[in-house]
């Protein structure tokens, strides 16, 4: 039986769409097929989202007891401490905060010790976050602390186009303290290897993009690109990479669009963002690069102003949980690829082969004693 990785999907701010979403994308029972499934966030609105959207509950629940397996398709960690009705609710909060934030530690928790191959992160109210006295600036920056990356960027993937960061959260103001060589070397490292690594293509043609208008014109409009962007991508050269430009932002991404580059690297979060968003916003993705492990996330936020009215709509989810399949089973194929060779070179079985998870035919050994309960309706 062809194997199935399991993913984890936290439920982001209880007040947002993060549960419509979760419950429309997996509603698909083509896309359940392909992995199984652990929610990290709260029954109740899960439960509520589904009434709402006229599915049948299709998990089981838990109890949040750590990092463990489950010998079912999809499981929901259920956080029933926390009582709240998002659609009453629309706005950020902190008990939202504390919340979302639990949901993300677990899963990053459960990836880190093998129980989950990839997380898939529903959007958080970074102001919740903020009243629940976490300084995070999103996701990210919570992914790369916990995981202790030492290089990481964030990458878009949506319609025809892909583009990494050079700056993240961060006002444009604060953009000149933060943008040097290294704060641009490094996402064009990072994106040529994931080019070549997640998405098969053997030599990425990579697009930089200026800061300034007209990628500066000489000097006349700023010098960022002549002190700060082509010394990064002469570096990158000299590491094999090829990565051209700097060209004015706003006409590379029509470049990239129509075939002519593989990605691009943008100086700062709105510049790249906008076209991602404007060609691809329900089948936009957000990969973290440089993590230890595969965490997705789609495109949008919370979108309080239509909570509780069915119209989320769930592509976006979809699209990253699908990626964070695909990432998995490529990572599952290399490691089994290395064992091979291994096993080739040492004459005899790889010593340092990842034992699967599985315990016969699908199924998964469950850590402790006592399993979970059906939610209302669920299969059995």
């Amino acid at each position: 039986m062809e194997h199935r990785p399991t993913i984890a999907i936290t439920m982001g701010d209880p007040a947002g769409i993060g549960p419509e979403v979760i419950v429309k994308a997996l509603g698909d029972p083509q896309l359940r097929r392909r992995a199984r499934y652990v929610i990290y966030g709260m029954n109740e609105l899960l439960a509520y989202a589904a009434d709402v959207a006229e599915f049948d509950p299709f998990w089981w629940r838990d109890s949040p007891r750590g990092p463990r397996s489950y010998p079912h398709d999809v499981v929901v960690i259920d956080y029933d401490d926390y009582s709240i009705l998002g659609s009453s609710i629309r706005e950020p909060s902190k008990v939202g905060g504390e919340a979302s934030m639990r949901f993300c530690v677990d899963a990053i928790e459960a990836a880190r010790r093998g129980v989950v191959d990839a997380v898939v992160t529903a959007p958080i109210a970074k102001e919740s976050w903020h009243l629940a006295g976490y300084n995070y600036p999103g996701h990210t920056e919570l992914f790369a602390e916990r995981t202790q990356a030492r290089e990481w960027c964030m990458m878009f993937a949506g319609g025809p186009i892909r583009v990494a960061l050079a700056t993240v959260h961060v006002g444009l103001n604060a953009i000149w303290n933060q943008l040097n060589i290294g704060a641009i070397y490094r996402p064009i490292m990072l994106l040529n290897s994931a080019l070549r690594d997640w998405f098969d293509i053997a030599n990425p043609r990579i697009a930089v993009c200026g800061l300034n208008p007209h990628a500066g014109e000489n000097g006349a409009f700023g010098d960022e690109e002549e002190r700060l962007i082509k010394p990064a991508m002469l570096m990158a050269r000299d590491q094999g990479v090829d990565c051209r430009g700097p060209y004015p932002a706003d006409t590379v991404f029509l470049k990239a669009r129509d075939g002519a580059f593989d990605a691009v690297v943008a100086m700062y979060h709105d510049q790249g963002l906008i076209p991602v968003k404007l060609l691809g916003f329900d089948s936009s993705v957000n990969l973290t690069l440089g993590l230890p492990i595969i965490r997705t996330s789609p495109d949008h936020g919370t979108a309080f102003d239509i909570v509780g009215r069915n119209r989320a709509n769930p592509g976006s989810m979809r699209a990253a949980i699908s990626m964070a399949i695909d990432l998995a089973n490529r990572r599952r194929g290399r490691e089994a690829d290395a064992g091979a060779a291994d096993d080739t070179i040492r004459g005899g079985p790889a010593s340092d082969v990842i034992a699967p998870k599985s315990n016969g035919e699908d199924s998964l050994d469950v850590g402790e004693p006592g399993g979970p309960s059906p939610a209302p309706d669920a299969p059995r």
